[in-house]
Parts: C-alpha cells; sequence; structure tokens
C-alpha cells in the first residue's frame, strides 16, 4: 500500500483517484461482459442476438476508448474481431427475405 499523502492536494488526489480507478474497473468489466456475452450469441448461431450483442459491444468500447479508460487501439482491435465473428455467422447463413 502506497505512503499517505501529507498535504491537502496529495489525499484529494488519492480520494479522486479511488473513484476514478473503481468507475474505470467497472466499465472494463461490463465491456468484457457485453464481448462474452456477444461470444455466446455466436455460439449459438443467432444471428439476431449477435447483432445486437455486437452492437451494445461496439457502443460500450466506443465510449470507454473516447474517454481513453481502454486504449482506442484495444477498441478497434476488439470491434474488428466481432466484426469478422459476425460477417462469418451472416455468410454461413443463408439470406432470408426482408419481412
Amino acid at each position: 500500500m502506497p505512503a499517505m499523502p501529507h498535504s491537502r492536494n496529495a489525499k484529494k488526489r488519492l480520494r479522486q483517484n479511488l473513484k476514478r480507478r473503481l468507475r474505470n474497473r467497472s466499465v472494463k468489466h461490463a465491456i468484457k461482459t457485453q464481448i462474452k456475452k456477444a461470444l455466446a450469441a455466436y455460439k449459438t448461431g443467432n444471428l439476431e442476438l449477435l447483432r445486437r450483442e455486437v452492437r451494445l459491444a461496439f457502443k460500450k468500447l466506443d465510449r470507454a476508448a473516447c474517454k481513453r479508460i481502454v486504449h482506442p487501439n484495444y477498441a478497434a482491435r476488439k470491434k474488428s474481431q466481432l466484426s469478422a465473428m459476425l460477417a462469418k455467422l451472416e455468410k454461413s447463413q443463408p439470406a432470408s427475405s426482408p419481412a
């Protein structure tokens, strides 16, 4: 554990960092959970479910990358992987006529 701060400014920075660390951890956890949901949807072969989960994952990744919670390259890489999964499933399933 780091040494306890002495100055008012250092104490405030410690409080701010703790708050931000907890918030960032929660966002990262939500991203990983959403990616796992998309992977599960891919494994079931449900195209509509996969589209919904991928869209939500993109939203969370973009927001976190914009706020620098995750590195923008990490977000781009994950989005690319999810897009590839979606394209693979769309290609494997026969095209249905729009209702």
